[in-house]
């Protein structure tokens, strides 16, 4: 059983795709995808990403018994995707995501950390794992987490693309969205699983 792919809206497709979980994210189009509120139980975190129709694209599964709190980001069908953990003894609180349950330094697919200790608005920088000098962030945040109003960039965020953008999406015509709720708007090309993992990290470098 194929995982759903997100409802097409309307626009035309960047001409670089943003690939870093799979090829099979990127879709040809802007997608809207609407991020349910985190229900606690029994220690565990789950929560739904829907499209525009209500389907459901992907789940994001945290457990937070154990000595290192894990979150897994998995599609449709349950497969784990993505592992997400907090790095210990870092500096800028970073967390780092490793494709499906590895936690091996060659599945590294990315690092996320505060740009700086103390922040009036979300400035974070990402890194691929592939980028092991860390000069400059392959990827930008910017925006204020607690609004929900975040901008993605490719690189530093000095001018440079943007490739998603998060808002409450109160122009957004799905029942799924709510005042608990808020959605995210990847632009075409733009692997949409990447961007899903990210604000799962949002949520938890930020808190």
């Amino acid at each position: 059983m194929s995982n759903p792919i997100p409802a097409m809206t309307s626009n035309m497709p960047l001409e670089r795709p943003v690939v870093v979980i799979d090829h099979q994210f990127c879709a040809q189009y802007p997608t809207d995808l609407v991020i349910s509120t985190k229900i606690l139980s029994l220690g565990e975190n789950d929560f739904g990403v829907h499209d525009v129709n209500g389907t459901l694209i992907f789940k994001i599964k945290s457990k937070h018994l154990t000595m290192h709190d894990r979150r897994y980001l998995k599609d449709a069908n349950d497969n784990i995707l993505v592992t997400l953990h907090e790095k210990i003894m870092s500096a800028h609180k970073r967390w780092v995501a490793y494709r499906g349950e590895s936690g091996e330094e060659t599945d590294l697919l990315f690092s996320v950390k505060k740009s700086s200790m103390i922040q009036m608005k979300t400035q974070l920088d990402i890194y691929l794992g592939n980028n092991k000098a860390e000069l400059n962030p392959d990827f930008k945040v910017k925006g204020s987490w607690k609004e929900r109003s975040c901008t993605i960039f490719i690189g530093d965020g000095e001018s440079k693309p943007i490739i998603a953008q998060m808002h409450r999406g109160h122009n957004l015509k799905t029942a799924m969205l709510d005042a608990d709720n808020f959605a995210v708007t990847v632009y075409p090309n733009v692997d949409y699983a990447f961007i899903v993992a990210l604000v799962v990290v949002l949520d938890e470098i930020t808190d």
